[in-house]
């Protein structure tokens, strides 16, 4: 039976939908370049849609979907994201942005499980596949995966939050001929909630394409390489589009240049099926 919200969680959404247009609105001054970046404009319901599609990318939308452990992959998956966490001693070229998430929705309030108090503290208890796998149904991994659920829209919150701070990020990292070029592309997509959507999935999925250790044979297959790969310029023409034609070459690439022992042309065709979505209301 369906509970009608507290006050309290009146209020949450109340917070979240301030603390999400003032984020989206903070874009304009964030970024450094030839000229300012527009404010992105978008509604509560279509903060939630991303949140939601993001979700059903990565989890198929369940709540079982939530704690995951991708098999050949030394880390955790968790949450609507597959935000990343390594166990003790292992570390990869991926980021880590599962702790970083815990801190972002501790400072929203939320009361944490014992097993995150010290999220930084702590890395993720289970030392392989098999070990989470076998833990599937133990009191920790149920409240882990109750927190996740509960905090659904915290979580899309922090996914725009990381798509507002990627392309200052990205401009930094750009080659100083390129930047107005990375720049005018990311508005152009960012025009309209769909391509809103397009950028905070990818960013979430592959990266912001900024760091080293992210790259195989020096190319890298972030959000910074996918805009750089667009081409037209004018406002309007199909920029969705042709930002998922250009995230189709730069994961074909990625996968041509990857290591041999990570057989990542399994994954191939998933990715390729998820980009060509940004296309489709």
């Amino acid at each position: 039976m369906d509970k009608p919200h507290s006050s309290r969680k009146q209020r949450r959404r109340q917070d979240f939908r301030a603390r999400f247009l003032a984020a989206v609105a903070f874009v304009a001054c964030l970024a450094s370049g030839p000229q300012a970046v527009h404010a992105i404009t978008l509604s509560q319901s279509d903060a939630r849609r991303i949140g939601k599609k993001i979700w059903q990318n990565e989890c198929n939308g369940t709540v079982a979907g939530l704690t995951s452990w991708n098999e050949g992959e030394n880390f955790a998956s968790l949450g609507i994201g597959h935000f990343i966490w390594y166990p003790k001693g292992q570390r990869g070229p991926f980021e880590e942005s599962f702790p970083k998430l815990v801190s972002f929705i501790s400072n929203r309030g939320a009361k944490l499980p014992t097993l995150l108090l010290r999220i930084d503290e702590t890395p993720c208890p289970w030392n392989s596949r098999a070990e989470f796998l076998h833990a599937q149904h133990t009191p920790e991994m149920n409240q882990l995966r109750q927190f996740l659920a509960d905090t659904v829209d915290v979580q899309a919150e922090f996914l725009i939050a990381r798509l507002q701070n990627a392309l200052p990020k990205m401009l930094v990292e750009a080659v100083p001929s390129e930047r107005a070029h990375v720049q005018r592309q990311f508005e152009r997509v960012a025009d309209t909630p769909q391509g809103c959507y397009a950028l905070a999935d990818y960013v979430n999925f592959k990266g912001e394409g900024v760091l080293h250790t992210e790259r195989y044979r020096d190319q890298g297959w972030g959000l910074l390489q996918v805009l750089g790969g667009m081409h037209r310029t004018e406002r309007g023409a199909a920029p969705v589009e042709e930002f998922s034609r250009s995230a189709r070459e730069v994961l074909i690439r990625r996968v041509q240049n990857a290591p041999v022992q990570r057989h990542e042309s399994r994954w191939l065709s998933g990715w390729i099926q998820r980009v060509k979505s940004y296309s489709r209301d």
